[in-house]
């Protein structure tokens, strides 16, 4: 039931309120439908044709950019150089190598109004071979758009992060070896930085683990050259006595080699030394041409053939066909020789000889 109040109230909201405004409807405009049907081809292939192997999907993984200028064609001697250094793919290989190489190979050429990425990008399928091919070629089509694409999935591919750890731990746990020569402790370390280029270890670092991991001969040297305590230099000092260092490769006292090689540096030897080692090697090499020689020139020795002799008549044919050994001939020529030689024997004294028995021939 409403009280006065609440039908006044009632009645004030209803006059405030709005008229709706209804649109009108026009029955002249058509109805637009939003889907119309799809109207399909009926196939009429047959049934060879169905199953043929499809022809798409031969699209190469590189996308090379469209090159435009005139008269553009790669020369079969960029292709020469690039393929006799191919990347397979092993473990023991190194793909940052291989990507500083063709880098190098391909700087070597400039086209005109082409960019070098897209000379990279033709030639970099033909750097590989085995299973660095097949990967490639495995790769989505249209995938690589770049030259730093194609870069990041090859290094991704062949240098995992199994393999920076492991290289990692190499450079940590760097120390020289027992019969390792400064130069060579140097340029092994070298080896394993560049073979991991992304490391991420300081200059710093780096220069801490040579030093220590270098025998005491050594560090002695690097402070005496230092004039005091090598680490109380600054680290581009530090690198640089390294280097001046490295240089001299005889740093160690090692056996004089039999033979000094022009790439050998002779640092360190008095040339006295050097003369005489230098005489006494090629004194070997004489003497190894020498022999050498003589066992080329020297023929093996004939292999005088076995002639038959009969051991009875002295003939040439074998006893058993002597044609004085008919019926007991043989028998008894023999019996008479062993008869004579028992009878020499006991003239000398020797009554130990017993003579065979003549059944025993």
């Amino acid at each position: 039931m409403r009280t006065r109040s609440q039908s006044r109230n009632l009645n004030r909201q209803q006059q405030q309120a709005p008229p709706a405004f209804v649109e009108p409807f026009n029955l002249e405009e058509p109805i637009e439908n939003p889907d119309p049907p799809v109207v399909t081809m009926a196939d009429n292939r047959t049934m060879a044709q169905l199953l043929e192997a499809p022809t798409e999907g031969y699209e190469d993984a590189i996308v090379v950019p469209e090159i435009t200028a005139d008269n553009f064609e790669l020369k079969h001697g960029l292709l020469t150089l690039v393929q006799n250094k191919q990347f397979f793919g092993h473990d023991k290989e190194d793909p940052h190598a291989h990507i500083r190489y063709f880098n190098k190979i391909t700087s070597t050429m400039k086209f005109p109004n082409v960019p070098s990425t897209s000379v990279k990008l033709m030639l970099f399928p033909f750097s590989l071979e085995g299973a660095a091919r097949i990967w490639l070629e495995k790769e989505p089509p249209r995938s690589i758009l770049t030259w730093d694409d194609l870069v990041s999935k090859f290094i991704n591919k062949f240098f995992p992060p199994s393999k920076t750890t492991n290289l990692r731990n190499e450079i940590t746990r760097f120390q020289q070896r027992f019969d390792e020569t400064f130069y060579e402790a140097w340029d092994r370390f070298n080896d394993l930085l560049r073979a991991c280029p992304h490391h991420g270890f300081s200059e710093l670092h780096q220069l801490d683990t040579f030093y220590n991991a270098l025998n005491s001969n050594d560090q002695d040297s690097l402070n005496s050259a230092a004039g005091g305590n090598f680490l109380d230099k600054m680290p581009r000092e530090c690198l640089r006595i390294i280097e001046s260092k490295s240089k001299v490769r005889n740093s160690r006292n090692k056996p004089v080699v039999a033979k000094v090689g022009t790439s050998t540096s002779t640092s360190g030897i008095s040339p006295e030394v050097a003369a005489l080692t230098t005489d006494v090697a090629e004194l070997k090499d004489m003497m190894k041409t020498l022999i050498l020689d003589k066992q080329k020139s020297q023929a093996p020795a004939p292999v005088k053939a076995v002639e038959e002799k009969c051991v009875t008549c002295g003939g040439a044919h074998s006893y058993r066909n002597c044609p004085a050994t008919d019926g007991n001939v043989y028998r008894d020529n023999i019996q008479e020789y062993v008869s004579q030689a028992a009878v020499a024997n006991f003239n000398q004294g020797n009554t130990g000889y017993r003579a065979p028995i003549a059944n025993q021939i």
